[in-house]
């Protein structure tokens, strides 16, 4: 479920639980384009053929293209009205916890840490996870700092 909040009682929202979106279908293409954005071409990501003999069965998602989704699940998490502009400020604590396979699906959950004033707005702490169809452990966890300017 989405958050839709006032920049004026964005306190309000600490301790909120976000989500979930819906679900994205990680596809070999997405990682191929990612890998070629960042030049990060290791097998593991890109070589299809050869990832069936790894560690993985198969190829994997770049656990930074993972972290990247964050920024297209907030939006769907959260909204925050009467804000002039919001800005990604960078991100606390970032983890890995398992691998996201080519084809997967993944959606985005969340949870408000901290809202704190700062100069012409204010600063929220959202954590995202980045949760797989079907598995236990999620592909991201990422403590996301954001701040909204009225």
């Amino acid at each position: 479920m989405k958050l839709i909040v006032n920049l004026s009682e964005l306190e309000g929202a600490v301790g909120k639980r976000l989500g979930p979106t819906d679900w994205l279908r990680l596809e070999q293409s997405r990682i191929d384009q990612f890998a070629d954005a960042t030049d990060d071409h290791q097998w593991i990501h890109v070589d299809v053929e050869r990832a069936k003999q790894g560690p993985f069965g198969g190829t994997i998602a770049h656990g930074y293209l993972t972290l990247a989704l964050v920024n297209k699940f907030l939006p769907e998490l959260l909204e925050v009205q009467g804000a002039a502009m919001g800005v990604n400020y960078g991100c606390g604590k970032v983890r890995f916890p398992a691998p996201a396979p080519a084809g997967s699906r993944i959606r985005g959950l969340g949870e408000v840490l901290e809202v704190a004033p700062v100069q012409g707005g204010r600063q929220m702490i959202v954590r995202v996870t980045v949760e797989m169809e079907g598995q236990e452990r999620p592909a991201c966890v990422a403590e996301t700092i954001s701040r909204f300017y009225g």
